[in-house]
């Protein structure tokens, strides 16, 4: 069994708070917009990272993060890109990918809205984590932690912050 920690969209921050609710993770999962390479940094001495950049990404995070990042995680194809859309409104360089080669695990961030759904029409689990950060509209910072065991995919936990604390 594998234990993620899963956000997106620091835009260069991040706390202890985080830390501490990621503690018992064996990995960390950043999908975009993760804002400065110290806190990409941080996040890698931390636990094992893996990451995607986002559109707010500089050159260096760009050269290290890829856009796309697309593993196996214990028996679950895994895929992971900042701006990705929600279900039944995906983005257009998306679809082709996962309507030929559906993943079985679908991240993306962009939005800073919170979101975990299955996707029916194209199956596979869909998360959006929200976002870490204090930049943006959000009223809640975001992360998300849950379990890979196998092929199941289990014991989702959401850490809320009010975003002015």
């Amino acid at each position: 069994m594998t234990r993620i920690g899963l956000l997106s969209d620091t835009h260069g921050h991040w706390d202890e708070r985080l830390a501490s609710f990621f503690e018992g993770c064996d990995e960390i999962w950043h999908a975009g917009d993760i804002g400065s390479l110290d806190v990409a940094d941080a996040m890698a001495r931390f636990k094992p990272f893996k990451a995607v950049h986002g559109n707010i990404d500089d050159n260096r995070l760009r050269v290290i993060y890829p856009k796309i990042q697309r593993f196996t995680c214990e028996g679950v194809d895994v895929f992971i890109t900042h701006i990705g859309g929600v279900p039944s409104r995906y983005e257009r360089a998306i679809i082709p990918i996962i309507e030929t080669n559906p993943p079985k695990l679908f991240i993306c961030g962009h939005s800073h809205i919170l979101k975990v759904m299955f996707d029916k029409k194209r199956d596979f689990l869909y998360m959006n984590p929200g976002a870490a950060g204090v930049s943006g509209f959000h009223k809640y910072r975001t992360a998300l932690r849950f379990s890979i065991d196998g092929s199941d995919i289990k014991d989702l936990e959401v850490l809320e912050i009010p975003r002015s604390s």
